[in-house]
């Protein structure tokens, strides 16, 4: 098989591809859910390049985030440059005339927010197989997306995921409603048989089976196991105290939240509160990050903000590279001035860095001497390859671990060939330390559940003690 690969396939990546074979040679789909940095792509690429060189003439589907659109081409390019490849973008018009050309490509490459509007347009096609990057897009199964990605016509279907199930049972329902409709019977009757039990009684057997039933289907390989020669990550948690005029801020806005949020729920119900609680413990957090994202006058110390930039003015001495993350673009933007002031470069990704331009400064920087990278969590969290870093730092914690992980996964991952160092900056006694507790708390039920890592906190699965318990 796949002799024009470009790659060699480490053994765990030639296992991956036989199973998907095994899987496709019998008419079944499944779910790749490697860690994340262990090649997933590359193992579907050899998947469909092995079909082309026995004789399918048949063209694939990959869905993707918008943002990985080109790395999928990028990879297409260097590993499997024989594969045929049409990227559907642009305009209403544009991918209406790049449609004709369907037939003729042996992979096809579109977004999720694309499908959603060219829905029907698939109707008349066929694919070979369909390929979902990032399947957690489609963990709503009652979302437009996914129904949209549920009505393309595949003779196959997999999924790609380092977290098959970030917050509830329901998700890993959706992506099998996906990969193998009816597999695990309606939702109502997954809702009854399993989640229910599971998640509200602990019914260890309600676990067992169904682990049993999907193991098969899902394949999940964490980085510790399969990649011995992988650099360690040693994993770092650099506590900072509060500054006394920051404290003040913080416990001044807490008492009124505390108030605010009681009588909320008295009024409203604790269901009709949660844009409420949402809101105060998104300004708790941003105190803790600095308290000028809050109030536009506040021009005095923080403690996070200091140690962070001491941290990076150590690093950079040390000519290490490293990636910042931060949930907030604000907080970005108020770094950005420190890392002026202190004459270091950087470079920044934010949701609003055009697509060419993220590839662009991902290359750059594994090949640059510019030590830092500004990364907003969100759109930077999936799909970049950042191995010329070797220190990732999260400046705030988010709600759900995974998300996190998958965000130090950019520097920690196959290429890499120093210890990558991750440092988590706490604020003492405040909201990000509970946030921290309820990570662990909420790591459990995937473990259990598919023989890895997956399920963590966030809002949505959180109790109404839960909630109340980080305002505390």
């Amino acid at each position: 098989y796949y002799i024009s690969l470009t790659a060699t396939l480490r053994d765990y990546q030639r296992l991956g591809f036989k199973w998907l074979k095994t899987l496709s040679h019998y008419g079944l789909g499944g779910i790749l859910a490697d860690d994340m940095g262990l090649g997933k792509t590359l193992q579907v690429l050899s998947l469909l390049l092995s079909d082309k060189e026995e004789g399918c003439g048949e063209p694939s589907l990959v869905i993707a985030p918008t943002s990985l659109i080109y790395n999928w081409e990028d990879e297409v390019r260097k590993f499997v440059p024989d594969l045929s490849t049409l990227i559907i973008i642009g305009s209403r018009d544009e991918r209406k005339k790049l449609m004709e050309q369907i037939p003729a490509a042996d992979l096809v490459i579109t977004s999720y927010p694309l499908i959603r509007r060219d829905k029907e347009d698939y109707e008349e096609f066929i694919f070979r197989y369909c390929i979902i990057d990032e399947a957690q897009h489609i963990k709503n199964p009652g979302s437009q997306g996914a129904r949209a990605v549920k009505s393309i016509r595949a003779k196959r279907r997999f999924a790609l995921t380092g977290t098959p199930m970030e917050n509830s049972l329901s998700e890993l329902w959706s992506i099998f409603d996906f990969v193998m409709p009816g597999y695990l019977f309606t939702h109502a009757k997954f809702l009854s048989a399993y989640e229910k039990p599971i998640v509200k009684e602990h019914d260890a057997d309600a676990v067992e089976e169904l682990a049993r039933h999907i193991q098969p289907f899902i394949l999940r390989r964490l980085k510790a196991d399969v990649l011995r020669e992988l650099p360690e990550k040693i994993d770092s948690r650099m506590v900072a105290e509060l500054t006394e005029e920051q404290k003040k801020i913080y416990l001044a806005y807490l008492i009124q939240v505390r108030g605010e949020i009681a009588a909320e729920i008295d009024r409203s119900g604790y269901e009709r509160s949660h844009i409420k609680i949402l809101s105060a413990l998104t300004r708790l957090r941003q105190i803790c990050c600095d308290p000028s994202l809050c109030f536009e006058d506040y021009d005095g110390p923080s403690a996070k903000r200091e140690g962070c930039m001491e941290l990076i003015e150590s690093a950079v001495e040390g000519e290490h590279k490293m990636l910042l993350f931060s949930q907030f673009t604000s907080m970005l933007d108020v770094l950005k001035k420190d890392l002026d002031k202190a004459g270091i470069r950087y470079h920044v990704i934010t949701g609003a860095t055009p697509k060419e331009q993220r590839l662009r400064l991902v290359n750059e920087f594994n090949h640059d001497d510019v030590p830092v990278f500004l990364i907003s969590l969100k759109a930077g969290g999936t799909g970049l390859n950042l191995i010329g870093a070797d220190i990732v730092i999260h400046y705030d914690p988010w709600w759900n671990l995974a998300v996190q992980n998958q965000a130090t996964d950019r520097a920690h991952r196959i290429g890499q060939t120093k210890v990558v160092t991750e440092y988590k900056l706490i604020a003492k006694n405040t909201i990000e330390e509970k946030i921290v507790e309820l990570q662990e708390k909420k790591r459990d039920l995937a473990e259990q559940i598919i023989s890895g890592e997956g399920s963590e906190a966030s809002l949505a699965s959180m109790s109404k003690e839960d909630l109340l318990e980080l305002l505390g």
